[in-house]
């Protein structure tokens, strides 16, 4: 039965009944002193040999087990092997594990001792083997064993049971663990205490993916089974709500603790690492001065975990404070610290501090590290630093590190623009005399040489590339192959395309053979640099003679370029090569895109090859293109220019059929053409479809369409309904233009309404609207014209 003064004590660990101020018991524990407790590790529960020593012939019988066991090659024959068997027993078993120091060579034992005859592992030899497992993080072997001990039916005391659990749970092996929690108690083999509890919920709080549920199931069972809450029991709760980041319930069981003077170094270190992963620094470090003036130190780990998070949290200003107290700890500092903390230092741009600290890690002897000067060296705003540096460096470092060093020199100058001094860094690096102390025009004084790879020259040809520099890219790449330095494909790819732009499309042939007998294979990158090129000149027959090329190594060539050569012979009138084109692209097994094919179908429209234009729609729709909206006006726009609009209000009509939704330019397209029609009528009713009509989506009419049907009522002589037509784009909220009111008013005066036509066009001036001199003459002429008829 669980006792009242736990049930009521420790109810809270699962529920939490009310929230807690994080503030305030955060002033709470810097308030009160903390209690001093000891940070011992947990004892052990599982037999240890603490007994009087073993037998002289029980000491022969283990050494020759070791002995036999550890030669190579290992005989389950050995004469010797088979004497010793009979000598057998769980304490000889264990004590040789013990004694072996390979955990292959244990394995080995531990799984030939059961095939002799009268033998069985106990509790004791599983422990010992699962020590060896678990330090060599073989879970694979580690979780077979717990299956084996449930099938074996191996009884356990409770503190072997707890080893064995926390052999399972420093490998993260925590379902196999509470699998074997559950199995012994259900077979009886094991009646787990308050340790082997303690020691499942240790597992649980190491494992990354803690559960919340299984931790406080487990600590149910414990309350229902009467077994007292320790440090033990506690400290992996706080663990596991920190893991999870439920820090109202990690508070509640902090604060528990520190109420009956549990709380040591570890368990303040937890909170500390908690209080850092959760962003408030500050408070970490508070908690971290009162445990110093409680004499609870953090361990080495600890600092190095917290500094390294204090940077990620961007404050480097605590983590540098941290740094200084990990010193006078007595801790050793190494150059990773060095490294993060220069790193933050450097993303802060507090680069006076990162280039102190190196200065002081020199100083203290930490040998200068490739890595941390890769970082500080970009970052050098004067050149003359930074070849200092180097020139004072170059005997510390081996040849790769100087290399990895130039690397990163090379990268800050070209990305400072100081391209031609990345140039001239090379320079000493490429001379092949041996002598020391070469100059490179004054820029750096080599005085070991250092052979430069493909990095350094891409490096810098990207960069001479980059501003426009090709002729001295070209030069250095040529050197680069003459001192045996091999290109790679980037390098290739970026030259041919700098030469493609260029319009040099004989040299980036050049180098696409030179590419190819190198042994390097051309990727999309590279053909389609020399597509675009001849797309760009029109080369249909070379284009097409490439994307042969390219079917045979499987590389698609771009849509962008295989359109502008089609855009670009149809700019020129010749749609019906563009066309002959996209047919010789399908034989060739590349699929042009619909943009391709509408722009091409525009083309034919322009030629007024109408009728083709509409063959190679419905080619490409019988193909399984579905032409969208852009591609029918295209069409509709032609057929109306060709006044064939009644074909033109049939795509209309299939567009919507398709699911498609015209667009007001659809609707303008038709308008016009029916307009220009002489079927005013027709056009109206096209108008009016404009809102929803015949379950169609509604399309607000635009100025454009307004001002068209005007300008065809106009001419069809119905001035009164264009001016309804007026006044209703009005009411529409639709603002007329400048060619709106001059169209209004050049068909007043042609229907022999100069009066209205000068009204509007004062209200046309009044809105600072310039009228072309058209306007002018057509309400002159149209005045002279009334006066004509009143005489």
């Amino acid at each position: 039965m669980a006792l009242p003064r736990i049930s009521k004590t420790h109810l809270n660990l699962w529920k939490s009944t009310k929230p807690i101020d994080p503030n305030a018991l955060l002033s709470l524990v810097l308030a009160k002193n903390l209690t001093a407790s000891s940070n011992t590790p947990r004892p052990i529960c599982t037999r240890t040999h603490t007994g009087p020593s073993l037998p002289s012939h029980l000491t022969g019988v283990i050494n020759g087990f070791i002995s036999i066991f550890t030669e190579q090659p290992f005989s389950p024959d050995n004469p010797e092997l088979k004497n010793l068997a009979s000598r057998l027993t769980t304490k000889v078993v264990e004590s040789v594990l013990d004694g072996l120091k390979s955990w292959k060579i244990a394995h080995v034992f531990f799984t030939w001792a059961p095939t002799q005859s009268g033998y069985k592992h106990n509790c004791y030899t599983y422990n010992a083997m699962a020590s060896h497992l678990s330090r060599a993080r073989q879970n694979v072997p580690l979780r077979a064993m717990a299956m084996e001990i449930v099938n074996s039916n191996c009884s356990l005391t409770p503190g072997a049971l707890g080893f064995f659990i926390r052999c399972l749970g420093s490998v993260e092996l925590v379902q196999e663990a509470n699998f074997l929690f559950d199995q012994v108690k259900v077979k009886g083999l094991c009646v787990p205490n308050s340790y082997s509890y303690n020691c499942l919920l240790e597992a649980i709080s190491k494992s990354k993916s803690s559960s919340i549920e299984l931790l406080e199931m487990r600590l149910q069972e414990m309350r229902d089974s009467g077994w007292e809450f320790s440090k033990y029991t506690l400290t992996p709760a706080l663990q596991v709500y920190c893991n999870t980041g439920k820090f109202e319930k990690a508070l509640n069981v902090f604060n528990e603790m520190y109420e009956k003077g549990w709380v040591d170094a570890h368990v303040m270190s937890i909170l500390v690492l908690s209080f850092s992963k959760w962003g408030e620094v500050d408070k970490a470090f508070d908690l971290i001065a009162r445990m110093e003036d409680r004499n609870l130190g953090l361990n080495e780990k600890t600092f190095h975990v917290l500094i390294h998070g204090f940077v990620r949290q961007s404050r480097v200003d605590k983590a540098l404070q941290l740094f200084d107290k990990m010193r006078k700890s007595g801790f050793t500092v190494d150059i990773s610290l060095y490294d993060v903390l220069i790193g933050g230092l450097i993303k802060n741009k507090e680069l006076e501090k990162a280039l102190s600290m190196y200065s002081e890690m020199k100083e203290s002897g930490i040998h200068s590290d490739v890595g941390i000067l890769t970082k500080l060296i970009p970052f050098f705003s004067d050149e003359g630093e930074t070849i200092r540096v180097l020139e004072e460096i170059q005997e510390d470092l081996d040849e790769e590190d100087m290399c990895l060093l130039y690397t990163s020199v090379l990268n800050g100058l070209v990305d400072n623009g100081s391209i031609d001094k990345a140039h001239r860094l090379l320079q000493p690096m490429m001379e092949n005399e041996s002598d020391a102390d070469i100059e490179a025009d004054k820029l750096l004084v080599v005085k070991k040489r250092v052979h430069p790879v493909t990095t350094n020259f891409q490096i810098v040809i990207d960069g001479l590339l980059k501003f426009g520099k090709l002729e001295k890219a070209l030069s250095l790449f040529k050197e680069m192959i003459q001192i045996g330095c091999k290109p790679n494909v980037s390098m290739y790819n970026n030259l041919i395309d700098a030469l493609c732009n260029s319009n040099r499309l004989g040299e980036s042939y050049k180098l696409l053979r030179e590419m190819e007998q190198a042994g390097l294979e051309p990727t999309h990158f590279t053909h389609n640099s020399i597509f675009g090129c001849l797309c760009r000149r029109q080369d249909v027959v070379e284009a097409l003679n490439l994307m042969k090329e390219m079917r045979v190594c499987g590389h698609e060539p771009w849509i962008r370029y295989s359109t502008l050569l089609v855009k670009q012979l149809c700019g020129h009138g010749n749609a019906v090569e563009a066309c002959k084109f996209l047919d010789n692209m399908v034989q060739e097994g590349f699929r042009p895109d619909i943009v391709a094919y509408s722009t091409a179908i525009n083309g034919l429209i322009k030629i007024q090859e109408v009728d083709r234009a509409l063959q190679l729609f419905r080619d490409i729709c019988a193909c399984g293109y579905c032409p969208d909206v852009v591609s029918h006006n295209i069409l509709i726009n032609g057929l109306c220019k060709a006044k064939r609009v009644s074909e033109a209000e049939y795509h209309l009509n299939e567009m919507v059929m398709k699911g498609l939704v015209p667009s007001v330019v659809t609707y303008n397209l038709l308008i016009n053409g029916w307009c220009k029609n002489s079927d005013v009528d027709k056009a109206m009713l096209c108008f009016s479809r404009m809102f929803g009509e015949d379950g169609e989506p509604d399309r607000e009419p635009n100025v454009i369409t307004y001002t068209t049907l005007i300008d065809g009522l106009c001419n069809a002589g119905r001035v009164d309904d264009a001016l309804v037509v007026w006044n209703n784009m009005g009411k529409k909220g639709c603002a007329p233009n400048r060619i709106a009111y001059m169209a209004l008013i050049t068909g007043l005066c042609k229907c022999g309404r100069p009066d209205e036509a000068l009204v509007y066009l004062r209200q046309m001036e009044d809105k600072e609207m310039k009228p072309e001199i058209f306007v002018y003459s057509a309400v002159i002429t149209a005045f002279l014209s009334d006066r004509d008829r009143d005489t």
